[in-house]
């Protein structure tokens, strides 16, 4: 137990640097070193101190390696830097394409690799995010110039500036998701004639992994172009989420089932195991090879290397690297003969996720991932009888939904009411019929099965369009003091304690378990400050090029210009809709558009939708 919460001390400390306003210094980041021998010392001498006394400093200890650990990683990060003086200039370089290129309405998107910069004095960072607009894209064309494809070397003339982002309350932080994915840098390419291809295709193992990604891709595409949900067949696949129409989108958020787009543990974990049991069937029919190695062990490391394989192809993602990092801690029990506790394997990939990545824990997947899992194993692990199967997976589902409640109000101000009801049906029929046809028409020559795959996908999509049309689908509110979120995981925990088995065993068993619905009913009674009698808040959001303020007195709202549209997205749906719901505001008592150009009434249509 206390190496656990050494490991959870390590992710808090990450997870604290994460919300500081200010980066340490490098030289305070040096306390590391000392650090870790303190810890070393400690332990040596625990018996003359006090045990209870060392493991409380240790654990204190190890909360500031993880908050050092971080921010060493952010100076690292942030060293490679595009210098001010080169922002907006002409530069040539050469590079690779190190991601699928994702076509838009503008253009063409895509990470770039610098490997040279042939501009004499330019400093560009290694990894940058550039878009290849539509007009000078076609002019390339033109000059007979292939498309850009992922893993191939070419010679570009790019203009580049540092990553900034909107600073609004509430809002999504582009600048610290540009840095957890060391982008250093985004731009466009600019129209010249020197812009030309140097290699199809880079022979190493992450551009390997891209061109594999694409060539998916681009196979599902030929066989379901005209299909309507070829897109979620494409990031079922390969991870890769823009490929899934915004309408799309909307169904799948109302009806809580928007997780199952991204390649979670459940998927690679299924994959895992069915490779694990045909090479185990396998390999016992054959003398020669287990009486060398066990058919549990050759099994156990078949089904390890299908997980990565899966892992990879899906762009590693936090749930994909949770799923893996467990799998890879099972797999090392099983072939040196021990067991390890459920808790602990989640912990080992809580530390291995939180130590490679250290902005893990800003992220929504990550709490969304482990938050789940955690909950499986509360409900589960370790309970006394039996249920059946029926009542075990409803257990399950009412867990996670009530569970998840605090992690959905605190990060996205929403829960979807008809959430359990949908994954009782996605969940089932998209991991169990969806995803394994999919993946055998990827490995085998079998690509009939796309068709087989995308019929089960119309049924799941068909039940969850029902459900997302009911008007009350979505609970939308405020977003939750952080207090009370604290006193909402507290009362969850509470209610999901041991219970006695069969009826309503979740109010029965541990004594007084109704007491966590009080605690988690401030989230939903506790209202955010308001303008008092005569007063008028005035708030100026950041939207870029253009204005949008919200006015607000103690009774009514006014909203006075949308902002900027931009491409297939508008200032209304990313930064106005959700500053006003989290702020508690669902209705506008006037909306006033100065006039009609684009960086002042471009979010109208969102903001009224």
């Amino acid at each position: 137990m206390f190496w656990k919460l050494n490991i959870l001390a390590f992710v808090v400390g990450t997870s604290l640097l994460q919300q500081q306003a200010d980066l340490p210094a490098v030289d305070k980041a040096g306390w590391l070193l000392p650090v870790l021998l303190l810890l070393a010392l400690l332990w040596r001498s625990q018996s003359k101190i006090g045990i209870a006394v060392v493991r409380a400093l240790i654990w204190i200890l190890i909360g500031i390696a993880g908050f050092f650990w971080a921010a060493t990683v952010a100076h690292w990060r942030l060293s490679d830097h595009l210098p001010e003086s080169w922002e907006r200039r002409d530069i040539q370089v050469i590079g690779i394409i190190a991601s699928i290129p994702n076509p838009n309405e503008l253009g063409t998107r895509f990470y770039f690799d610098i490997e040279k910069v042939i501009t004499e004095e330019a400093v560009v960072p290694q990894r940058v995010t550039l878009t290849w607009y539509k007009e000078s894209l076609q002019a390339n064309r033109q000059a007979e110039h292939p498309v850009p494809q992922a893993g191939e070397r070419w010679q570009l003339t790019v203009r580049l500036k540092r990553p900034h982002g909107n600073a609004n309350p509430h809002g999504f932080d582009y600048e610290v998701w540009a840095l957890e994915r060391n982008i250093r840098a985004m731009g466009y390419v600019r129209k010249s004639d020197e812009n030309h291809r140097l290699d199809k295709l880079v022979f190493k193992p992450r551009y390997l992994i891209e061109k594999i990604r694409e060539n998916i891709q681009q196979n599902q595409i030929h066989y379901l172009a005209d299909r309507p949900y070829a897109g979620i067949l494409s990031t079922l696949a390969t991870g890769d989420q823009h490929r899934i129409p915004r309408e799309q989108w909307q169904v799948l958020i109302r009806t809580g089932t928007s997780h199952l787009m991204a390649i979670s543990g459940l998927h690679i974990t299924m994959v895992s195991s069915l490779i694990f049991g045909l090479v185990y069937w396998l390999w016992r029919w054959n003398s020669y090879l287990a009486l060398r190695i066990p058919a549990k062990r050759a099994a156990v490391l078949a089904g390890l290397i299908a997980a990565l394989g899966y892992a990879l192809i899906s762009g590693f993602a936090i749930p994909a690297q949770r799923a893996f990092c467990m799998l890879t801690v099972i797999a090392i029990a099983i072939w040196r003969g021990r067991q390890n506790s459920a808790s602990g394997i989640l912990a080992w990939a809580l530390f291995w996720v939180v130590l490679l990545d250290p902005w893990a824990t800003i992220s929504p997947g990550f709490w969304l991932s482990f938050g789940a899992v955690a909950i499986i194993m509360l409900v589960t692990v370790g309970r006394l009888g039996k249920f059946h199967w029926l009542q075990g997976w409803l257990r399950i589902q009412w867990a996670i939904t009530l569970g998840l409640i605090p992690v959905l109000l605190a990060l996205f101000q929403q829960i979807s009411l008809v959430s359990p009801i949908a994954n009782a049906i996605a969940i089932p029929l998209i991991s169990l019929a969806v995803v394994p046809l999919t993946l055998v028409a990827i490995i085998l020559p079998f690509e009939f099965l796309l068709h087989v795959a995308h019929g089960a996908l119309v049924v799941v999509m068909s039940f969850l369009n029902f459900l997302s049309e009911f008007p009350q689908a979505v609970w939308l509110q405020h977003s939750p003091p952080f207090w009370t979120i604290v006193t909402g995981f507290i009362g969850v925990l509470w209610i999901l304690l041991p219970g006695s088995i069969g009826g309503l065993g979740w109010l029965r068993g541990f004594p007084a378990r109704w007491l966590g619905l009080l605690a988690i009913l401030p989230m939903f009674l506790v209202q955010l400050p308001k303008p008092k009698a005569g007063e008028l808040w005035l708030t100026v959001l950041d939207v870029g090029q253009g204005l949008a303020v919200v006015a607000r007195t103690e009774q009514q709202a006014l909203l006075f210009d949308t902002g900027p549209k931009l491409g297939e997205t508008d200032s209304g749906r990313r930064i106005i809709v959700p500053f006003l719901y989290s702020e508690g505001i669902r209705r506008l008592d006037v909306l006033m558009v100065s006039h009609a150009d684009s960086d002042h009434s471009g979010g109208a249509l969102s903001v009224l939708a």
